[in-house]
């Protein structure tokens, strides 16, 4: 090796070894990519209160048809997921958050001005790519800067940022939908949001593979082998008792979300709550979701992973079945709904984030990740199918109830199946 490389490769190893976990040492780095991961959110939230509108009264489609775009959505994400996990290898964390951005920009002006469904469905794979690829990255940043002492914070952090992002738009576009129609100025937010989102990204944040690096050093576990990524997907979806608990519970989280994402606009509007009822209704479950997941992820560093996963979705079981009951009074149903299905949403998020770092080692964490999110994320595909099929061979109403008894199930599951996680326990540190 030349002096020159050796010079290199010395001044690479003594940036690393300066290099500290946590978030007091990582504070601004931390913060950058919380506000990143706020316009990540308020892309998604663009379409939480106007597309189905927009499906149904513009376009005069029925609910499997309008489920489309979330089917597209959700399985382009989950697969960017994966792919995303699995890239990090070969490219930085930066680079793929950068492209992410990239391919979002044309979303909010196909959403905007689409003349037919078709657009829509287009618009929804780039956005699957661009929430798959820019909340992966700000999701591995953060663990990487944090380090395994307050993990349930970090990702609680991130959480918060982005669904803050989604309910402040969904809030948003109601009232924009109200004074100036469906389109096309509610989806033009998402402009802004996209130029701001890769401003961002080029110019401030940093990459963080070397906090990566530094926390494998300090791990109580060499990692062995490298596992094949094929083995890595095997693990979190089955063979790995824990965290294949974990990957269905991520997975009927989102099925629950998707169902309501595609069915409740519809079923409110028709019976009688306004545009801006729903506005109101659909910000207040990504609020109660944003707005709780810093003290949850808190709580699951305390008290560990597995007991707000289980109660997480028994309490958002309950949400469901309060639309479900109370549709005849459907604003304060969807309102009272709303705040448990958010709160439920809450405990679980960051828990189930943290249980699958927890239960992996640095070195594979995020193809791990990738895997798990790619189950997860399906969920909302799966979820739109469920609410479209139900909702046309029985009734909007049923298709609630359906994701109520999905719900419950999983939380079921999870708390037989899944181990506790948390380091504290030793029960799964570098597995």
């Amino acid at each position: 090796m030349s002096r020159a490389g050796r010079t290199r490769q010395s001044d690479a190893a003594s940036g690393e070894r300066d290099v500290r976990l946590g978030l007091r040492a990582n504070l601004a780095q931390f913060v950058l990519l919380a506000i990143v991961n706020f316009f990540v959110g308020g892309m998604v939230g663009l379409e939480r209160t106007v597309t189905p509108l927009v499906g149904s009264e513009q376009f005069h489609l029925g609910e499997i048809a309008i489920a489309a775009f979330v089917v597209v959505f959700g399985f382009t994400k989950a697969i960017t997921n994966a792919v995303g996990g699995a890239i990090t290898a070969r490219y930085t964390r930066r680079a793929i958050l950068i492209a992410g951005w990239l391919i979002g920009l044309p979303v909010p002006f196909m959403l905007a001005w689409g003349p037919g469904w078709a657009w829509v469905i287009g618009a929804n794979v780039l956005l699957g790519v661009n929430q798959g690829l820019t909340w992966s990255m700000t999701v591995n940043m953060k663990i990487d800067l944090i380090g395994p002492g307050r993990r349930g914070v970090a990702l609680g952090i991130n959480e918060t940022a982005g669904y803050l992002g989604v309910a402040v738009t969904a809030l948003a576009t109601g009232y924009l939908a109200t004074g100036f129609g469906l389109r096309p100025a509610p989806e033009l937010l998402g402009a802004g949001y996209a130029a701001a989102g890769l401003a961002l990204s080029v110019l401030a944040v940093r990459d963080t593979a070397a906090w990566a690096r530094a926390e494998a050093r300090q791990h109580p576990r060499q990692p062995g082998p490298q596992p094949p990524f094929r083995e890595i997907a095997r693990r979190v979806s089955w063979t790995d008792r824990t965290l294949a608990a974990a990957s269905q519970a991520g997975l009927v989280n989102n099925l629950n979300d998707g169902l309501v994402w595609v069915v409740l606009p519809v079923l409110l509007v028709s019976h009688g709550v306004s545009v801006t009822g729903v506005g109101y209704i659909k910000a207040l479950y990504p609020f109660m979701w944003a707005a709780g997941m810093i003290a949850t992820g808190h709580l699951a560093d305390r008290i560990g992973r597995k007991p707000p996963i289980v109660a997480g979705m028994f309490i958002q079981a309950a949400g469901l079945a309060v639309i479900t009951a109370g549709i005849s009074r459907a604003l304060a149903a969807g309102l009272a709904g709303a705040f448990l299905l958010g709160a439920g949403t809450a405990l679980v998020y960051p828990s189930l984030l943290a249980a699958i770092s927890d239960a992996t080692h640095p070195s594979w964490r995020s193809a791990a990740l990738g895997i798990y999110r790619f189950w997860r994320d399906a969920g909302y595909a799966i979820g739109a199918l469920i609410g479209g099929i139900t909702s046309a061979l029985a009734s909007l109403d049923a298709a609630i109830f359906v994701a109520t008894i999905l719900t419950a199930a999983s939380g079921l599951l999870a708390w037989a199946f899944m181990d506790e996680t948390h380091p504290a326990d030793g029960a799964a540190a570098g597995r």
